[in-house]
């Protein structure tokens, strides 16, 4: 399974830096491939300056060994090894009517001293953050989420869409970080899905991204924008800093796990600021948005 979805996420890698090199027309990913000293390694993909995205990243990793200590007490278990691997992506767009988004999709196994698998699973989704809200734009993004989670569970989507809400959320600021999506983890096999079921589901998911980013990003990206637009656009990023750097799991694993911190923080956009207890003017475009993040809203119906 390891070797298959690492496979999956490679291929994947390159469908995905293909098309949004070709969205924007300017700008080429940099490739980096690094090792990691204790076991595994990976292959950053790194897009900067573009005439459509200001700085994003691709990633994928497959790193394997002695599971931390600080780990083995966060799982309960004494001794283990690992392999994990995922890809993780990140998007910072220009112009601030096309929404920020991320999506990450990963398989993790532990051993015990023998080699023997003792637990394995999936995880992953995707999440959009914009910063002009377009309802159109919130409803398509999770129109195909829902899309993909109903071929294989009816119930999936409610479900991964409620955790999205709930992982996203800024506690420090009582707000989302955007619109949500998908999240789901710890997906096990069970009497009712199996390994390979929870494969065929996460690669569905993976596969729908294109389909639920490219067409937002080609209807907003020529729209114009002034220079406040802009100010707001880089106020909100800085939430988005703040979430990563405080409450985000794959942050704080990949610190702990003694990650590429290159790769673990490209995820921060490189124009960020913080104006002091900024609030908008009652009734405008950006309030409007916070309200929305406020409380966490129902895009489609289930």
């Amino acid at each position: 399974m390891k070797d298959k979805f690492y496979n999956y996420i490679q291929e994947l890698q390159d469908t995905i830096t293909t098309k949004l090199e070709a969205i924007d027309g300017d700008a080429k990913f940099k490739q980096d491939i690094w090792k990691r000293p204790e076991g595994g390694g990976g292959r950053t993909r790194v897009i900067e300056n573009g005439a459509v995205f200001e700085k994003g990243g691709v990633n994928i990793s497959g790193v394997h060994g002695k599971l931390p200590e600080s780990m083995q007490k966060y799982f309960g278990v004494e001794d283990a090894n690992f392999f994990a691997c995922g890809l993780s992506l990140v998007l910072h767009p220009k112009n601030p009517m096309v929404p920020t988004v991320h999506a990450n999709w990963r398989y993790f196994e532990m051993y015990d001293t023998d080699g023997n698998i003792v637990d394995q699973w999936f995880g992953g989704g995707q999440d959009l953050t914009p910063y002009y809200l377009f309802n159109e734009d919130a409803t398509h993004f999770h129109n195909v989420c829902k899309t993909a989670c109903d071929k294989h569970n009816l119930e999936f989507y409610a479900k991964y869409k409620a955790r999205c809400d709930e992982y996203f959320w800024n506690a420090h600021r009582n707000e989302a970080r955007g619109v949500g999506g998908l999240f789901f983890d710890y997906c096990k096999a069970t009497d009712a899905m199996s390994m390979q079921d929870w494969y065929n589901f996460v690669t569905e998911v993976g596969n729908s991204f294109l389909d639920c980013y490219v067409p937002i990003v080609e209807k907003r990206k020529e729209l114009p924008y002034t220079k406040e637009e802009r100010d707001w656009q880089e106020i909100r990023r800085g939430r988005y800093v703040e979430f990563n750097l405080v409450h985000d799991k794959g942050t704080l694993f990949g610190l702990k796990t003694n990650g590429r911190i290159e790769s673990i923080l490209m995820s921060l956009p490189p124009h960020v600021q913080w104006v002091y207890d900024h609030t908008p003017e009652e009734g405008s475009e950006e309030e409007k948005l916070l309200q929305v993040l406020k409380t966490p809203k129902e895009w489609v119906l289930v």
